[in-house]
């Protein structure tokens, strides 16, 4: 029997690498020996018995974080269902929106009535633990999947507070959440409104759709697009929601390792109104196509602090088991083929936003340049 287990898990490890090809293994057979060697190592004279799944699980893991790539991930069955629900829009969470200052993770908004806001947690706080993680460097994709999880289930989050010494530690538990993902508001009189958009899911293109008919009917003059802190997601509805605020024509250029390129377009519902984008350090992936694309058309004004700079575009695949694997397997070009990656899109005006609250400076400013704008 221990034979027959040493040889399974063998035989293992083995269908596992020829998934990489014939060529791999002949131009790495050491490695590869190495690799099964150490398998059957551990089976036959560690001391501790082990599961020979969760080895395999393990060598998936390495080989994805030997790529040295933030976004690139081997998903458990857990962590990849959670990626689906967010993709869907629905999830279990705590009803929060988070997003980098000064490069800490910050709480942007506690929405009421959700867990998150009845445990405590307010604006301004700052993350510095999910569970026992820190978020030292930690992207916002990551810790967004680490908030999420099954309903019912608990997470607690360190936190630091503004005129508190001591670091706060709230316990709370995941709910579903269904948050919407657009909002909408009239600012004054002269015909400006306020079209916030917190992240692009499944669910965002059609969200836009109906708020753009009900703001349609107030026949608004100008409009001002916040993509602050919206950390990015589904590309598709980005380029969607970019229709509306671009004439017929390129949003984005796809370019894989391959050689096969596309371009993604925008559809013929261009509201042609005057429009200020707001962007900060928080403003990710696909927020930063869309504010990319109206900076490179010329569409819009933005206003703001320099984008995260995500410039790479993930695939999600679907493995044994109900894991899965998010791997970059391209990257994007603004319209006019600028790459932003690490570098982010820079604001046409600058506007820093002081720490801790305070009078909204960025949102202000686009408020001046809009009014000149109709005024004129």
């Amino acid at each position: 029997m221990r034979l027959r287990n040493l040889l399974l898990a063998a035989a293992t490890f083995v269908v596992l690498l020829s998934l990489a090809g014939t060529l791999l293994l002949a131009a790495n057979y050491k490695h590869v020996g190495n690799l099964v060697r150490v398998l059957l190592l551990i089976r036959s004279q560690y001391l501790y018995g082990v599961d020979t799944a969760a080895l395999v699980d393990g060598a998936i893991k390495g080989m994805v974080e030997a790529l040295g790539d933030p976004y690139s991930l081997y998903l458990d069955p857990r962590t990849f269902g959670h990626l689906r629900e967010q993709i869907e829009g629905s999830f279990g969470g705590l009803g929060i929106l988070v997003g980098v200052r000064d490069r800490r993770m910050t709480v942007v908004r506690s929405y009421e009535n959700m867990p998150a806001q009845r445990a405590g947690i307010r604006a301004g706080d700052v993350i510095v633990k999910i569970g026992e993680r820190s978020t030292e460097d930690m992207d916002l994709e990551t810790a967004i999947d680490l908030m999420r999880g099954p309903v019912g289930t608990e997470v607690t989050l360190t936190v630091l507070r503004e005129g508190v010494r001591e670091p706060l530690r709230f316990t709370i538990v995941r709910e579903r959440i269904q948050v919407p993902t657009v909002e909408s508001r009239p600012i004054d009189q002269t015909g400006v409104v306020h079209l916030a958009i917190s992240q692009f899911t499944a669910q965002t293109g059609e969200e836009f759709r109906r708020i753009v008919q009900e703001v349609a009917a107030r026949r608004p003059r100008g409009i001002i697009l916040d993509l602050r802190d919206n950390p990015g997601g589904e590309l598709h509805a980005a380029v969607e929601v970019a229709g509306y605020f671009v004439p017929p024509g390129p949003v984005v250029h796809v370019e894989y390792r391959t050689g096969r390129n596309e371009t993604l377009r925008a559809s013929g519902r261009y509201l042609r109104l005057p429009l200020v984008v707001l962007v900060n350090q928080g403003t990710a992936s696909a927020a930063e196509i869309l504010a990319a694309a109206i900076k490179d058309r010329g569409t819009g004004i933005l206003v703001g602090t320099r984008t995260y700079g995500k410039g790479v575009v993930q695939s999600v695949f679907e493995l044994e088991n109900g894991a899965g694997l998010k791997l970059t397997t391209a990257r994007y070009l603004t319209p006019s083929r600028q790459d932003i990656n690490r570098k982010g899109v820079e604001p046409d005006v600058t506007v820093n936003q002081a720490a801790g609250g305070g009078p909204d400076l960025q949102l202000e400013r686009g408020l001046e340049i809009l009014r000149a704008r109709l005024a004129a």
